[in-house]
């Protein structure tokens, strides 16, 4: 028969699990007690009615008196605290035609302002269909004036690229 491993428990270890005959001890008051046996810190955190947890290992581990199970409900507290303030940043795609009249431009800018503002990114994609093909420059006109327009909050990723009938460029918030 195979010996099984033992199982890491997570987390710090506490009361039984200190296995160090000596600890540094900080009471529940944040007094610092010194370099003491095991059993003497065992006996002042059972006497305050709290746990003894080790909060930071070594030679002779530091050990501090006080309430695990509030330690772990805080520390959960913060950790879904953090996952609902993470944010991930996205591609917003804005699509324009290289004859895009004033109005519409405007309209496609205030959208791309509200992504900027959300803290997306966003990559301005120009079609060109027939005849448009021929003229080009416009398209690297309408670009360049994006790339004016929101030069000082964002930033260009990707300078504009033209594949086949598409040219694109990917704009970032600073």
């Amino acid at each position: 028969m195979s010996a099984q491993p033992a199982k890491k428990p997570k987390g710090p270890r506490t009361n039984g699990e200190i296995t160090a005959p000596r600890v540094l001890l900080i009471l529940d008051t944040g007094e610092k007690k010194g370099v003491v046996p095991i059993d003497q810190a065992l006996a002042a955190a059972r006497s305050a009615g709290l746990d003894l947890v080790e909060v930071a290992p070594g030679e002779t581990p530091v050990c501090k008196v006080l309430d695990y199970g509030k330690l772990r409900f805080e520390n959960q507290k913060k950790k879904a605290a953090n996952r609902k303030n993470q944010r991930t940043q996205s591609l917003k795609e804005i699509k324009m035609r290289p004859n895009i009249d004033t109005h519409d431009y405007q309209v496609k800018t205030k959208a791309m302002q509200k992504f900027f503002d959300r803290g997306d990114k966003v990559k301005v994609t120009i079609r060109f269909r027939g005849r448009e093909m021929a003229h080009m420059d416009r398209g690297t006109d309408l670009l360049a004036r994006v790339k004016e327009d929101f030069g000082e909050i964002a930033k260009v990723e990707f300078e504009p690229k033209t594949e086949g009938r598409m040219m694109t460029m990917v704009l970032a918030p600073k």
